[in-house]
C-alpha cells in the first residue's frame, strides 16, 4: 500500500501532546483557586489596551466552575481570541493540503533532487547558508509563522541529505525563532516594546547584532554536530524509527535528467517559484504595511496552497489524483486541530479566573530593593512565566511594559537593558513551552513528538540561558542605552 500523502501526525506523537496539553489545563485550573483574583484598569493608547500600573485592586473571585476547564477548548473559540485561533486552523490545514499535492504530485521530489545536484558535496555548507537565511528572517523581519509552510520542505531536504525530521526542524522553524528572539529589527516585539519604553525606534542595534552572530555561531556548532553524528550512525537519531518510511521516500532522489517529463516539470517549478516570490513579498511587506500585515497568514497559506495546486496540475496531476491528495493532507493534520485549541485555553482559564493580573503585580512586589542586575534577571523570568499563557510578543508587551518600565526605572535598569529582558522572555521560549501554536503545528508536520523534541533542544536551551544572562550583566554594567 502506498504511504499516505503529506504530513502525518503519529498517533503516539499525538497522544503524548494532548496528556501534556490537559496537565496544563488542570494546573492552570488549580492556580485560578489557589492565587486571589485581581485586576488592573485598562486605557486606550493609540487604539491599542495598556495597563494602568497604579490601579491594580483584589476582585471576588470569579464563579468559574471545575467543569469548565475541560470545555475551555470550545469557549476559547468565543472569546477575544477566537478569530486568531480559526485562522491558525485554517492556515493549518490548508498547508496540510499544499504539502500533500506538492509530495503526491512529485514536485517535492523533482526540486529536493535538482537543489542536492546543484550543492553536490557541499551539504553543511547548504545546511548552514539556509539556516542564516532563516535566522535574519526573524532577527530582521520578525518573520516566525509565517514560514511554518516550508517546514515540510526542509524537512525532506534533510532526509534527502541523510539527515533526520530534527535536522529540517532545526534549519527551519528552529534558526528562525532563534533569530526571532534575538531580535536585530524585529517590529513585533523589539519595535512594540521599544516604543512602548519612548525608546528610539531599533536603537541599541550595535549589541544586539553581536547577540545574533554569537546565537548563530552557537546554533551551527549545535546544528553540524548533531547533523555529522546521525550522518555517520543514523540509528543514533532520537526519531530514527519514525522517521524509518519517510526517509526511504527521499533518500535515494533520481538526480539525473527526468527524461520526457523534465520540461513539464521545469513549468511546474517555475509557477511554484513564481508563487513562493509572492509569499517572500508578502512577508517582508507584513511589518512595514499594517494592511497586509493583519491578513498576512491566511493570505501565505492562501497563496502557498493555490501555488501547489496550479503546480501540480501543470505538472500533469488528475482531478481524481489532486482530491485524493488533498482528502489525504487535510486527514494527517487534523489532529492538530484539537491540540492548538487546548493550548490556546491555558490563558482563558487563567483569564476567567482573574489570576493574571495579579502574577504581574505580584511580580512587580519582588523589584523593590533589587539591584540592577537582579531585577533584569526578574524582568527575563517574568517574561518567560508569562509567556506560557501568552504567546503573542506585542501583546505581552502591552501587558507588561507599563508595569515593568516605572520600576525598571526605579531601580536604575536602562529601558534598554528591560527591553532585551523582555525580548529574551518572550522569543526563546516559544520552541520550549507546549502551549506556543507554531511549535503544535510544526510539530504537527512531523513525525516528532513535543518530549523528544525538548530532550532535542535542551542542550541548545541550556546555553541560550548562559548566553542571554551574561549580555543581560553586560547590559546592565554598560548601562545599555541611550536610556
Amino acid at each position: 500500500m502506498d504511504q499516505r500523502a503529506g504530513a502525518q501526525i503519529g498517533q503516539r506523537a499525538f497522544l503524548q501532546s494532548l496528556l501534556i496539553l490537559l496537565a496544563l489545563m488542570v494546573l492552570a485550573g488549580l492556580l485560578t483557586l489557589l492565587v486571589p483574583a485581581g485586576q488592573y484598569a485598562r486605557l486606550e493608547i493609540d487604539g491599542r489596551e495598556v495597563i494602568d500600573p497604579t490601579s491594580f485592586q483584589s476582585i471576588p473571585r470569579p464563579d468559574y466552575a471545575v467543569w469548565r476547564w475541560f470545555m475551555a477548548p470550545l469557549e476559547v473559540l468565543a472569546g477575544p481570541d477566537g478569530v486568531t485561533i480559526i485562522v491558525i486552523i485554517v492556515f493549518l490545514l490548508m498547508v496540510g493540503v499544499a504539502f500533500a499535492l506538492l509530495d503526491r504530485s512529485g514536485l517535492l521530489r523533482a526540486a529536493l533532487a535538482r537543489l542536492v545536484r546543484a550543492f553536490g558535496p557541499r551539504k553543511y555548507a547548504l545546511l548552514l547558508t539556509i539556516s542564516f537565511v532563516f535566522m535574519a528572517l526573524g532577527a530582521f523581519f520578525g518573520i516566525f509563522e509565517e514560514i511554518v509552510p516550508l517546514v515540510p520542505v526542509m524537512i525532506a531536504l534533510a532526509y534527502a541529505l541523510g539527515w533526520d525530521s530534527l535536522v529540517g526542524l532545526g534549519m527551519s522553524i528552529l534558526a528562525t525563532n532563534l533569530g526571532f528572539s534575538a531580535a536585530v529589527s524585529n517590529p513585533f516585539t523589539l519595535g512594540v516594546a521599544q516604543k512602548l519604553a519612548g525608546l528610539p525606534t531599533f536603537s541599541g542595534v550595535e549589541l544586539r547584532v553581536v547577540i545574533f552572530l554569537i546565537m548563530f555561531m552557537v546554533f551551527a556548532i549545535f546544528l553540524t554536530g548533531y547533523a555529522r553524528r546521525i550522518e555517520r550512525k543514523p540509528e543514533a537519531s532520537p526519531v530514527h524509527t519514525e522517521d524509518r518510511d519517510a526517509r526511504l521516500r527521499y533518500a535515494n532522489l533520481d538526480l539525473g535528467p527526468t527524461a520526457g517529463s523534465e520540461q513539464r516539470v521545469g513549468r511546474a517549478l517555475a509557477v511554484l517559484a513564481a508563487v513562493m516570490g509572492l509569499i517572500a513579498l508578502v512577508t517582508i511587506a507584513g511589518p512595514f504595511v499594517p494592511a497586509v500585515s493583519a491578513v498576512s497568514l491566511p493570505l501565505i497559506g492562501l497563496l502557498f496552497l493555490l501555488g501547489c495546486l496550479g503546480a501540480a496540475l501543470v505538472a500533469g496531476a488528475t482531478g481524481a489524483a489532486t482530491w485524493a491528495a488533498s482528502v489525504e493532507g487535510l486527514g494527517g493534520i487534523a489532529p492538530a486541530i484539537p491540540l492548538i485549541l487546548m493550548a490556546a485555553s491555558i490563558k482563558h482559564i487563567v483569564a476567567q479566573g482573574g489570576i493574571l493580573d495579579t502574577v504581574l503585580h505580584n511580580a512587580s512586589i519582588a523589584f523593590a530593593g533589587a539591584n540592577p542586575f537582579v531585577a533584569a534577571l526578574l524582568i527575563y523570568g517574568l517574561a518567560l512565566f508569562i509567556e506560557s499563557f501568552i504567546g503573542s510578543g506585542s501583546a505581552k508587551a502591552f501587558l507588561m511594559m507599563p508595569i515593568l518600565l516605572p520600576l525598571a526605572d526605579l531601580v536604575g535598569v536602562t529601558r534598554q537593558t528591560a527591553v532585551l529582558a523582555y525580548c529574551f522572555g518572550d522569543g526563546f521560549s516559544n520552541l520550549v513551552y507546549p502551549t506556543n501554536p507554531v511549535l503544535l503545528i510544526a510539530l504537527g508536520l512531523t513525525v516528532v513528538s513535543y518530549p523528544k523534541w525538548l530532550r532535542w533542544t535542551l542542550g541548545l536551551w541550556a546555553w541560550v540561558l548562559v548566553i542571554t544572562i551574561v549580555f543581560l550583566g553586560l547590559a546592565v554594567a554598560i548601562s545599555y542605552g541611550p536610556f
